[in-house]
């Protein structure tokens, strides 16, 4: 009898039915939240009273109440009901991990070439990407959270491995009336103290024009389109890469100068587990692409 009483408790779908009646008050109230008729919640409380084979309720006239066990009882549902919703999500996390490549990035444009090469090597995968912040990325390639990461910078590691596979050149874009205008090259020096528009979600570009030029704002945009409109009639700098294609229409009568600091140079570096040659092969056929 125990073990059957067991089983029973184990219904989640009764403990649910439970915690919905402790919160309503009443077996009508409980029977219409949950869209059952008022016996079918009744028939459910007889049955946790027989599992758990001790009263639950104080049964008065056309109405029952949860007597000091039954409390505790809903207490117990909750937790049960609680970790059981947990285990699902988690087990579904687990399976969905198994057949998705996740990548983690420093910057977006390294995804602009690497994303349509993961999903014609691995068809049968999904690709999942988001930007992280640069010291999180080799720590989480290595604890498996995720499969790839892009870094600006080589790491050096026993357990990863690490292959240059793109390179990214910083730009300045300045109106021809801009005090700056006439320069062939320009410094982040140079430009600390000039207010600049920046585009939001360009990863670790964003902590390096702040770092750099500590005397300057920055006017962030969330939004392309606002980003693009406002680069067409405001006389602030803004900033582009040799990576960004089809920048003729809003930086049209910009000049285009290139940034020369170091910082402003970047190669993105490929991390991946030594383990995966599946990807070290991915990322070898990047690199070459990109001719590195």
């Amino acid at each position: 009898n125990s073990k059957k009483g067991c089983e029973k408790m184990l219904n989640l779908t009764e403990l649910k039915q439970l915690i919905t009646f402790a919160d309503c008050g009443t077996l009508s109230k409980a029977a219409s939240q949950l869209h059952l008729s008022q016996p079918t919640i009744t028939r459910t409380m007889q049955h946790l009273e027989d599992a758990f084979n001790v009263p639950l309720f104080i049964r008065g006239k056309n109405k029952i109440t949860l007597n000091e066990t039954g409390m505790q009882a809903v207490k117990y549902a909750r937790q049960l009901v609680a970790d059981a919703e947990t285990a699902a999500s988690q087990i579904q996390a687990f399976h969905a991990r198994l057949y998705t490549i996740a990548v983690e990035t420093c910057a977006p444009a390294p995804l602009w070439s690497l994303l349509p090469l993961l999903s014609a090597q691995f068809p049968q995968q999904t690709i999942s990407s988001k930007l992280s912040e640069v010291p999180t990325i080799s720590q989480n390639v290595a604890a498996g959270i995720c499969d790839i990461g892009i870094l600006p910078y080589h790491a050096d590691s026993d357990e990863l491995t690490c292959i240059p596979v793109l390179q990214e050149k910083l730009f300045v874009c300045i109106v021809p009336q801009h005090e700056l205008a006439n320069n062939n090259s320009l410094t982040f020096t140079a430009l600390n103290g000039f207010n600049c528009l920046l585009r939001s979600q360009i990863g670790f570009w964003d902590e390096l024009c702040h770092q750099k030029m500590p005397a300057s704002r920055f006017l962030i945009q969330t939004d392309e389109f606002a980003f693009k409109e406002l680069i067409k009639t405001s006389t602030l700098p803004c900033f582009t890469t040799d990576l960004v294609k089809d920048t003729q229409d809003f930086l049209y009568g910009r000049q285009i100068i290139p940034c020369t600091d170091p910082e402003a140079n970047v190669t993105y570096h490929f991390l991946c587990r030594k383990k995966r040659p599946d990807l070290i092969a991915l990322a070898n056929q990047l690199r070459m692409q990109n001719r590195l």
